[in-house]
């Protein structure tokens, strides 16, 4: 059996089934956060949900979904500049989540044992634990970095390849292909993404290069 199924269910079944679409649901419900470019809010999200259940994970299935442009919106930076997050609509949220619940298990075992970021059970905690450890194994010096513009330049075709050795799933695979280059909504300037990916939303987790990690 393919180690990318379970029980002969494909990954988009799993990502379509009643259970995990609305388990998604809750945890976007949860989080809250503003609403995107269709002006839908969390709160509206369940209704709109139960009257457009079906046509939702037909077009998932059939891989005809498309997903909205992002919505952008500065937020200040401590050092005074500005950071663009990217908002998707809370149906793409959704459904970033219902495929984040699937594909996570199968590609996080994977991960560096030395990385807590975006990873379900890690936190900055068990970061700052192991620094402790490293501090009175007698590793005395930090290193303190920062990417430059790093979600901006996100590599889209190394992220499809990585996301390739683990997932056969076209339909998965094409997903989020059509959410990495959904573009951006800026005011009312429509942004091609031909590469990076926006933060806000579930991108983090998401998006953020598997390599990376």
């Amino acid at each position: 059996m393919d180690m990318k199924e379970r029980d002969g269910i494909s990954l988009i079944e799993q990502v379509i089934a009643d259970d995990n679409l609305w388990r998604a649901y809750k945890k976007v419900r949860k989080n809250k956060g503003a609403p995107g470019v269709d002006g839908i809010t969390v709160y509206q999200l369940k209704g709109h949900m139960e009257k457009h259940f079906q046509p939702l994970k037909q077009k998932l299935k059939d891989g005809s979904y498309q997903p909205q442009p992002v919505k952008r919106v500065a937020i200040p930076k401590a050092d005074g500049s500005k950071r663009n997050l990217g908002i998707p609509c809370v149906l793409d949220r959704v459904v970033q989540q219902a495929i984040l619940q699937i594909i996570e298990p199968i590609i996080d075992p994977h991960f560096s044992d030395s990385s807590y970021g975006y990873r379900k059970g890690r936190s900055q905690h068990q970061a700052i634990k192991q620094a402790e450890e490293y501090y009175k194994a007698g590793y005395w010096v930090v290193v303190d970095c920062d990417l430059k513009s790093y979600f901006d330049t996100i590599h889209h075709q190394r992220v499809r390849g990585y996301l390739e050795y683990f997932i056969s799933d076209e339909i998965i695979l094409k997903l989020i292909w059509k959410f990495l280059r959904s573009g951006i909504l800026d005011k009312d300037i429509y942004i091609e993404t031909t590469e990076g990916a926006p933060q806000g939303g579930l991108c983090e987790a998401l998006h953020k290069p598997p390599y990376a990690k």
